[in-house]
């Protein structure tokens, strides 16, 4: 399927969805210190999501012949890069290193953001690579502008990681979103700029880079969804729908 642009009427639907996202987002960030299970949080983002009248995007999601994930949050925790599964046996401790991908979708249209939050006080390096990561992708959004290609994404993100000294996952990448999660194109975190579909007003994609304090490279636990830094140093990962527009990128994940 090719890229699906979207109309200003269709925008304004993901506009209501993101909103709800950027909402219960806000309100697990809050939730977050140590002594609570990484369970806890996800039942409670399924109470806030029924709530708002959507539904998860991620609970029962399966591709490519994967179990249904069983979670309404990915939750991931220090080595985990993401798709971390929630237990209540998963207790977040002090000076870990949180990220948490979440989406719904309303009224048939999808939106997803992810963050990374320290659980307390974390270490220096585990602060930078957090602070790194976010900024990564505020390069990110900037780059996705009308007449731009796909790559220049990734390569903004790209330099920007390497010259603080971190890695950038190749194995997951953004995406386009609309009425399905994942969509065309597929949005890199790296490069080289200059290269791929050029961006056109219309287009809704996830931007998510995902970075590594150590090697780029990841495994795969045997649950079959958790990915993991293949060195087992810490990683982080930002996410947020963005609309292309004629005026530049529109963040349709933030809060009101």
């Amino acid at each position: 399927m090719g890229v699906m642009r979207k109309s200003a009427a269709e925008i304004e639907r993901m506009r209501e969805t993101g909103r709800v996202v950027a909402r219960i987002l806000q309100e697990i960030a809050a939730a977050v210190r140590p002594g609570v299970s990484t369970g806890e949080l996800d039942e409670m983002a399924e109470e806030l999501v029924r709530k708002h009248g959507a539904k998860p995007a991620f609970k029962g999601y399966s591709q490519g012949g994967k179990v249904p994930f069983p979670g309404v949050i990915c939750a991931s925790i220090n080595d985990e890069v993401v798709h971390g599964i929630p237990s209540r046996k998963r207790i977040l401790r002090e000076g870990d290193v949180f990220s948490v991908d979440f989406g719904v979708v309303l009224d048939g249209w999808y939106g997803d953001s992810a963050i990374t939050l320290p659980v307390g006080r974390v270490s220096e390096k585990a602060a930078r690579l957090i602070e790194v990561t976010r900024r990564a992708l505020e390069i990110g959004i900037q780059a996705a502008i009308p007449g731009n290609r796909i790559y220049d994404i990734g390569a903004a993100i790209q330099a920007h990681v390497e010259s603080h000294g971190f890695s950038v996952v190749r194995d997951f990448v953004g995406h386009g979103i609309g009425r399905r999660l994942h969509e065309d194109p597929q949005v890199p975190n790296y490069g080289p700029g200059g290269k791929g579909i050029r961006l056109k007003p219309g287009m809704v994609l996830a931007i998510e880079p995902m970075v590594n304090e150590g090697t780029w490279e990841v495994e795969e636990l045997e649950d079959g969804w958790t990915a993991v830094t293949a060195d087992r140093k810490l990683s982080a990962h930002f996410e947020h729908t963005v609309a292309i527009t004629e005026d530049g990128p529109e963040i349709l994940t933030l809060p009101d």
